[in-house]
């Protein structure tokens, strides 16, 4: 007799069937799904690689952005205020990069601000370009304690960012400001007094690079103004000479 028969039958004599229910629950509990039943495979969504996984040269300029901002490679993270990632014309010719932020950079998350970035500015007026009109970074994106020289692990873990900047901007030619940039760029211990007035060159395109002063020195040391005048009147010469 099946169940629904039964009950029905003992519906009919007023017989209320017991049903051991701790009995009823652990059965349910080990009774296997019938063999008919086609296995239920767990809803997943599409797994996707993400963005934070791309190498650095896979990079756009958003996804750059993003993960300098999010960066913790060296312990500069645990002292910054915030990353520094660089600013102007993402279609510029020309690309300035200094070594590190300062104290005012750091709290406003903007290159060469403050008196540097006003002596900057007016440089590039000098030889005829807008702040706007050009690229500013630096070769580390946040700032040391104090101000101090970048360590050489600091700069190593940051560089790549710079080299995809590089590589997104396709500058026509490099100003690196100050000893301590052009060093670093150009793998070398030689004082910035050997390295003007020379067209070096930077990474695996060869980009053109030439070396000034700091505007910070400048401001420091006022008579070496004309030299620097020099230097960006030869960095223009170059930049005329090169084609994208």
């Amino acid at each position: 007799m099946n169940t629904a028969l039964r009950k029905e039958y003992l519906k009919a004599l007023g017989i209320t069937p017991w049903v051991l229910r701790t009995a009823t629950v652990a059965a349910s509990a080990v009774l296997p799904e019938p063999l008919s039943a086609p296995p239920r495979a767990p809803l997943r969504a599409p797994l996707r690689a993400p963005q934070t996984s791309l190498p650095e040269e896979n990079l756009d300029w958003e996804q750059l952005r993003s993960r300098v901002a999010a960066c913790t490679r060296c312990a500069l993270s645990k002292t910054r205020t915030q990353t520094v990632f660089g600013i102007g014309d993402p279609n510029a010719d020309w690309l300035i990069v200094g070594e590190a932020p300062g104290a005012e950079e750091d709290r406003r998350g903007e290159p060469f601000v403050g008196r540097a970035g006003q002596l900057l500015d007016s440089m590039l007026r000098a030889i005829g370009l807008a702040r706007e009109r050009v690229y500013i970074a630096n070769v580390l994106k946040c700032r040391p304690p104090g101000n101090r020289d970048p360590a050489p692990v600091e700069t190593a873990e940051c560089l790549p960012y710079l080299e995809r900047q590089i590589a997104l901007l396709k500058p026509k030619i490099m100003l690196a400001v100050g000893r301590i940039a052009a060093q670093n760029l150009l793998k070398t211990e030689l004082p910035l007094a050997r390295l003007r007035q020379q067209e070096h060159r930077f990474g695996a395109a060869r980009v053109p690079l030439v070396v000034t002063y700091h505007p910070a020195y400048l401001l420091r040391t006022p008579t070496e103004k004309r030299k620097a005048w020099e230097d960006l009147k030869f960095a223009r010469e170059v930049c005329a000479r090169v084609e994208r």
